[in-house]
């Protein structure tokens, strides 16, 4: 261990995985995304449009027999 204060982080069933910021998050090809916030979501499920940031895309759910999408419940 350590000095440093260990950094929480909190899997989200359903959901994203919540980070304490700031954070740099570094991706496969080497690219990387900083957030700056106190509290951050990472995508979990892929669908997210600013990936690998949440955007709440998990949320989305498709309608049985249909193409298209609505929006789910807010827990």
């Amino acid at each position: 261990m350590t000095d440093k204060p260990l950094r929480v982080v909190r899997v989200v069933p359903g959901g994203p995985v919540m980070v304490e910021g700031p954070v740099r998050v570094e991706l496969p090809d080497g690219t990387g995304v900083e957030s700056d916030r106190f509290m951050v979501a990472i995508c979990a499920c892929r669908r997210s449009k600013t990936y690998p940031l949440c955007d709440t895309s998990h949320r989305r759910k498709e309608r049985a027999g249909g193409g298209e999408s609505v929006e789910g419940s807010t827990q």
